[in-house]
């Protein structure tokens, strides 16, 4: 009896060291295994492979849908031949800022904007520094320059969501509704530079009043 004991005990503990020591190099079948290696895409991974493969994945949202929560506020020209010059006619949707959406503008603006076009809206942010920053070229002037001062609305929106020229997109950092905003901020600005607002400036002008004196 006391040698089945010894025995039993010595079995035991043999079980326990080869559980302790026994690392598993090569695991077991997977149950499901497209759980265990995932097969999702990085939006912004290389997806020349997938092309090569016959599957066509640009990371854009199936047309004539948006991603969840997103504020929808766009304007789509109904002449889309030549994008670019056609969004020069859309006109910012939203309202003018009231005093707490000025300070979100702003905000927005110096995050996004202010490091290429500078805080006073002179082109001269910390990329270009007069010449001295790492851009060669100086970025756009929306003051004091008459080309971005007459830029249009839809324009200025068609650059920030898709970019142009040196410019890169800023769609994946500002909503749409965020983008609105900042060009509601860049135009107030353009407007009391030149003693004005954004709304006097837009609105249109008022009708010559009639001559008294003319004789009927």
């Amino acid at each position: 009896m006391k040698k089945l004991s010894v025995i039993f005990t010595l079995l035991a503990a043999l079980v326990v060291v080869v559980s302790c020591s026994d690392v598993k190099r090569n695991p077991s079948r997977n149950y499901m295994p497209d759980m265990a290696y995932s097969r999702a895409v990085e939006t912004y991974s290389d997806h020349s492979g997938l092309n090569n493969d016959g599957i066509n994945y640009d990371a854009r949202n199936v047309k004539g849908t948006v991603s969840r929560n997103e504020d929808v506020i766009y304007q789509t020209p109904a002449d889309t031949t030549g994008l670019y010059a056609s969004e020069a006619v859309m006109v910012n949707p939203l309202p003018a800022l009231d005093s707490t959406g000025k300070v979100e503008a702003e905000r927005l603006f110096l995050i996004n904007c202010g490091i290429c076009h500078g805080t006073k809206l002179d082109g001269n942010g910390p990329l270009y520094k007069g010449g001295e920053g790492p851009f060669p070229a100086k970025p756009a002037a929306f003051l004091g320059d008459a080309k971005y001062e007459s830029m249009s609305e839809g324009t200025m929106f068609h650059a920030i969501t898709y970019g142009k020229n040196l410019m890169g997109s800023y769609a994946s950092q500002l909503t749409p509704k965020q983008r609105w905003m900042v060009i509601h901020y860049i135009k107030d600005k353009q407007a009391e530079a030149k003693g004005g607002s954004e709304a006097a400036a837009s609105a249109p002008a008022a009708a010559p009043k009639a001559d008294s004196t003319a004789k009927k």
